[in-house]
This record gives C-alpha cells, sequence and structure tokens, in this order.
C-alpha cells in the first residue's frame, strides 16, 4: 500500500519537506500504526502523540484505516476562502494582509442588530519571557474553511434561533478573518465579528469562536525573538 503524508509548520520544518511518500505498507494500516513508523523512520519529527490526522477536509481518529494511493495531513497542534457573505452561516475569510478591524464590523452589522461585538487577537511585544519581534503565520486553506464552518454550525446550535425554539431575537451574524504571513507586534491577527438583536447572545457566540478556533483551526504560529523562535502548541 502506497501514502501520501503532508506536513505543516514545525513537522514540515523539521522534515526539510512538505510532502514524504511511503511504499510497502501493510493493508489495514490505521493512522495511530502510520505515526508510529514515521516517528520512527524520521525521527526528527519527534513525538506525534498530540498531531492530528485529517483525510481530505476532515479530521479522522486514531483508529481510521488508510486507504491504498491515499493522501493523510498531519496537523501539529494549532496556535490556538471567501466571497461568501451569508452572516447568518458564518463567514471566514483568510488574509494575507493587514485586517481592518473596522470594516469588518460594518459589514456584519443590520439594521436588526442593535448589538456588534468584536475581538481582535493582536500580536504582543513579550511572551514566554522573550522579547517577540513578529509572528508568522501557516494555514491549511483547504482544510481551515471547511473546519470553521463547522465551529460556526456548533455556535448556532448553542447560542443561535435553534437553541431558543426558533427565536429571531437570537439571530446571529458572524464574521471571522484570520491573517497569514508575518504579523508585526501591534498588528490583528484575527479579527471576530459578531452581531445579534441582543449584546448577550453577541457576546456569547464572540467568545464561543474564538475558544473553539484556538481548539481546532489549523493555523499555526511562530513566535520570532531577537535569537531565536518557537512554534505555539508544539508539544513533541
Amino acid at each position: 500500500m502506497k501514502q501520501r503524508i503532508r506536513l505543516f509548520a514545525v513537522l514540515r520544518e523539521r522534515a526539510g519537506s512538505e510532502l514524504i511518500e511511503l511504499d510497502d505498507l501493510d493493508d489495514g494500516l490505521d493512522v495511530a500504526g502510520l505515526k508510529r513508523m514515521l516517528e520512527a523512520q524520521h525521527p526528527e519529527l519527534g513525538s506525534l502523540d498530540f498531531v492530528r490526522g485529517v483525510v481530505g477536509t476532515q479530521y479522522v481518529d486514531s483508529e481510521h484505516i488508510l486507504v491504498d494511493g491515499g493522501e493523510l495531513a498531519l496537523l501539529p497542534p494549532v496556535s490556538g476562502g471567501s466571497g461568501n457573505e451569508n452572516f447568518e452561516a458564518g463567514v471566514f475569510e483568510i488574509a494575507p494582509d493587514p485586517i481592518d478591524a473596522g470594516a469588518l464590523s460594518l459589514r456584519v452589522g443590520h439594521d436588526s442588530c442593535g448589538a456588534v461585538v468584536t475581538f481582535c487577537g493582536v500580536t504582543r511585544n513579550r511572551n514566554r519571557g522573550e522579547d517577540v519581534t513578529r509572528l508568522d503565520y501557516e494555514a491549511f486553506e483547504a482544510m481551515a474553511g471547511p473546519e470553521m464552518g463547522r465551529i460556526f454550525q456548533r455556535c448556532l446550535a448553542e447560542f443561535g434561533p435553534a437553541a431558543h425554539n426558533g427565536d429571531a431575537e437570537y439571530s446571529l451574524r458572524m464574521l471571522c478573518v484570520h491573517r497569514t504571513g508575518v504579523v508585526p507586534v501591534g498588528e490583528p491577527s484575527v479579527v471576530i465579528a459578531v452581531s445579534s438583536p441582543h449584546r448577550n447572545a453577541a457576546f456569547d457566540a464572540a467568545r464561543f469562536l474564538i475558544d473553539e478556533l484556538k481548539q481546532s483551526l489549523p493555523v499555526w504560529k511562530k513566535e520570532h525573538y531577537q535569537d531565536g523562535h518557537h512554534w505555539i502548541g508544539d508539544r513533541s
């Protein structure tokens, strides 16, 4: 059996390549078995215990059986597509350029909404006892959009009309934009804007979105210091 392994962020950096191709694998090999094999054959990768597997645009568990000729993406722990303006379902965008938080608040607003809550995650100048000079963000873009869509769905189920017997007073309009590339100190790396008829729903949804995003969105952050760098979330 053959398998293509795609690597991201710190794993790609350690391997010196974004792709590993394996031949003569045993039929019925699962993700856990492949990870153990990679640890033995490529010790430079370090421990893969906290690395998640993705097939297509879906996370898969350790028992997922791999198929001949398939491709598995290995995603290290995360640091914490556009044109769709359906804010009721949620809009997610990857931005290679600086984010204008004020413009996003205006985009998500609506005459039916009395509250707009905007969260900005900004590069700070010190972390881990080091002076931070900049951040580098890398995204698995093919996966990021679908995963953020699932986060939006969970948010609607938790705080939207469906959670309140269809009451339109709990409607939500959601927008999330995440930077990639270099983000200097003082600039936003992620902005979430939520509007709703009432403030409680907007506050709750904005907090939910940033917390869930930090847990599962395939975007990685590398902090740069005067004398080195560190991938945030790396536990290998």
